[in-house]
């Protein structure tokens, strides 16, 4: 009897001994972070992420999901259905102003995605872009400020010196250049290498991303980042700093192998791999947090701002809108 006991007393001691470990270990936190996305270049950045998850191989426990358009996410988010989301960089500030602080920006996730592409051979440096027409889409939102203001950076008034012809989707740039055989347009990607399948002798003939950048004016052309809502953050610090180390290294991982990923950004339903293949390595994926985020972030929502505050939500943020780990 005494022989039992002992033995049933080592087994409890040894279990106890287990949880104890276990949880020292880092067992996962049983909550799970809702996290959304977008169809476009702003998602790519966390498909290695959210492949690790799908196998159960990640710090903490995580529930993905990809929409069409922002105006699907922002009420989730706001309400509490979501806690973090990949949206373009203005939305996040717009986000800020509208919930009196609710929503904290983590880091940047994407840079420049705007081409102006040629079919023909006339544009090399965006001086050229003078006394041309310009196709483009995106008027009255992000695309416009930016074109706008590297036009004039570089003297060009895009109201005299060149003529820019609006068009509600990239299709439509498409069409008009099928149909006449040559012209300049503004394309963001993945719908650059879309429009290449159509138009193979379509070429990249300026990157805005880099003529932002050559402006070597501290900021950087920014197009998307991760947010997260205010009130979860305060929660769930370690959760939040085990995440940001995750992405991070799936946005490094995406990068260094764009075959891989660009399977996993069809998986998960952002577009189409063959494409995708393609135009990774023209998304500008990224990570950058911390003090180099905030410098980058203000410089860019000041463009926006002076050409029209109701981009941004009608004032720049103040610092509380970074998060800094």
């Amino acid at each position: 009897m005494k022989r039992l006991l002992s033995v049933l007393l080592a087994l409890l001691l040894f279990a106890s001994f287990a949880v104890g470990c276990d949880g020292i270990g880092g067992k996962k936190d049983p909550s799970t972070i809702r996290i959304a996305g977008l169809r476009g270049p702003t998602s790519i950045g966390m498909v290695k992420l959210m492949q690790d998850s799908s196998a159960d191989k990640t710090a903490n426990n995580y529930e993905f999901s990809v929409y069409a358009t922002a105006d699907e996410v922002t009420p989730k988010l706001i309400q509490g259905e979501l806690d973090m989301a990949a949206v373009p960089a203005n939305l996040a500030s717009v986000l800020y102003n509208n919930t009196d602080g609710a929503i904290r920006i983590l880091a940047v996730n994407t840079l420049g995605v705007i081409y102006i592409t040629e079919l023909g051979d006339t544009v090399g440096s965006i001086e050229d872009l003078k006394g041309k027409t310009l196709l483009a889409t995106g008027k009255g939102s992000s695309p416009e400020y930016t074109l706008r203001y590297l036009l004039a950076e570089h003297g060009i008034d895009p109201d005299k010196d060149l003529t820019i012809e609006w068009k509600s989707e990239a299709t439509e740039i498409v069409a008009h250049l099928k149909e006449n055989g040559s012209g300049v347009a503004m394309l963001p990607q993945p719908y650059v290498f879309v429009a290449k399948g159509a138009l193979p002798e379509l070429r990249v003939a300026v990157d805005l991303n880099q003529v932002w950048a050559d402006l070597d004016n501290g900021s950087l052309m920014v197009t998307g980042v991760i947010i997260a809502r205010k009130d979860f953050i305060e929660k769930n610090p370690e959760a939040v700093k085990a995440f940001l180390k995750e992405y991070k290294a799936s946005t490094e991982y995406v990068n260094a192998n764009v075959r891989e990923s660009a399977v996993w950004v069809e998986k998960f339903d952002i577009f189409k791999a063959a494409v995708a293949e393609k135009a990774i390595p023209y998304c500008n994926i990224t990570y950058i947090d911390g003090d180099e985020m905030q410098t980058a972030m203000e410089g860019y929502l000041n463009v926006l701002f002076e050409q029209n505050p109701k981009s941004i939500g009608g004032k720049l943020p103040d610092d509380s809108f970074y998060h800094k780990a």
